[in-house]
């Protein structure tokens, strides 16, 4: 199958991609040339450039109709989303007031257009975008231009060191870039279904908890996926968040923050309380009873900002004095810290329980908020069926722990 021209860049023009979403919804070739005002043969040579460009044939025509086979309903789902996506990306950013003038807004930007400009927000320059394109700069800067006065949006503002991405461009071309994701997940769904593989499955980790259950799965995930290629993120929650949003990762696994942008979802799967965890042989290990001035006297190994972990530190320590000089989201350097010192952290139940045998929980507690073990996406990703099926085996496993979790969603 031909790849997208980029990560992103869609196969034809937009205007191709509405015909065909107008053949899907009207099944008619007749009907579809009346909606987009064009001609019976432009628009049957538009579907043609698709089916090429794609590799299979999407539509069945007969006497009675053009109707979607199996390829063309899967790349249909996909193409719809990403018209109405960029529709309503016009529209919140103020090139257009309703859905009539959207589209034809979006019909009007062609495919040299989002290649410059998708290329300058990830290059930051005219210059690097030369250099990484291998065109002039003065092409990109008409292209540049074009897109610029036909949305009359301050995509870019001129420096000492010339013109230089908005923050309104970036943001726009975050959407962007997200609403072409569609059409390559569109593409990997037909690859599947012809029993070839599809993109990676790109899944981010999130530390401790996130990485232990995303290890656990994968072997039953190849099972049924046998030429799934899967690439794992590792960092913190705040990374990982700014990565969904980015499009840069499909789904995040791992301790759910207590806030969520607008823009995600999350998936609780199960409660897990914190414990504080200590080295074995730790001097508050056999004491009776243990206060948090005890808790106090001691080092802290605390998680980032913005993490789970470090909120529930903050919220036991409010106020207080507990001394904490390193943060980390690195299980090797939290192990390794707590092993050769008598320093504390904050651990879940599920990491103590599925980590080694060098550390333990101090009786102390309940430590609150209480963390749920989850998944995170993006508030309106439709996953693939390879995305689907992750999800179920994650859910599956994290039901089957044999931790004393009760599972929640």
């Amino acid at each position: 199958m031909t790849q997208c021209s980029g990560d992103w860049l869609p196969l034809v023009s937009f205007r191709h991609l509405r015909v065909f979403a107008a053949i899907g919804d009207l099944t008619s070739v007749r009907r579809a040339a009346e909606e987009c005002g064009l001609s019976q043969p432009a628009v049957t040579q538009a579907l043609s450039k698709l089916e090429e460009q794609v590799g299979v044939a999407l539509v069945d025509r007969r006497a009675v109709g053009s109707y979607l086979n199996e390829f063309g309903a899967i790349l249909h789902n996909r193409v719809r989303r990403f018209c109405e996506q960029m529709d309503q990306l016009v529209i919140d950013f103020g090139a257009a007031q309703s859905p009539t003038p959207a589209r034809a807004a979006v019909n009007r930007m062609t495919r040299a257009q989002v290649r410059t400009f998708l290329g300058l927000v990830e290059h930051g320059s005219f210059e690097a975008t030369s250099e990484a394109f291998g065109l002039s700069v003065s092409s990109l800067q008409r292209a540049a231009r074009d897109l610029e006065c036909g949305l009359k949006l301050p995509f870019f503002y001129r420096t000492a060191e010339g013109l230089l991405v908005s923050p309104v461009g970036i943001q726009f071309g975050r959407r962007l870039r997200l609403a072409l994701q569609e059409l390559g997940l569109g593409l990997d769904e037909i690859e599947e279904a012809r029993g070839g593989g599809g993109r990676p499955v790109i899944v981010g980790a999130m530390p401790f908890g996130g990485s232990v259950l995303l290890a656990s799965v994968l072997d039953d995930f190849l099972g049924r996926h046998p030429r799934a290629d899967i690439r794992i993120i590792n960092d913190s929650a705040p990374e990982m968040k700014k990565a969904l949003l980015d499009g840069a990762v499909d789904l995040v696994i791992g301790l759910l923050p207590d806030r969520l942008e607008a823009e995600l979802v999350g998936m609780p799967l199960a409660p897990t309380p914190y414990s504080v965890a200590v080295r074995r042989g730790h001097p508050l290990a056999n004491k009776g009873r243990i206060t948090k001035d005890d808790l106090a006297a001691h080092d802290w190994v605390v998680g980032t900002q913005g993490s789970s972990r470090r909120a529930c530190f903050d919220q036991l320590f409010e106020g207080g004095n507990a001394k904490a000089q390193i943060a980390t989201c690195a299980l090797t350097v939290l192990h390794h810290l707590l092993q050769r010192s008598d320093r504390l952290t904050l651990m879940t139940s599920y990491e103590l329980e599925h980590g080694n045998d060098a550390l333990r929980a101090l009786p102390f507690g309940p430590i609150l908020p209480v963390p749920s073990l989850g998944i995170m996406t993006r508030a309106n990703w439709l996953p693939t069926k390879a995305h689907a099926d992750l999800i179920e085996i994650v859910r599956s496993q994290v039901q089957s722990t044999p931790v004393a979790l009760r599972v929640v969603g």
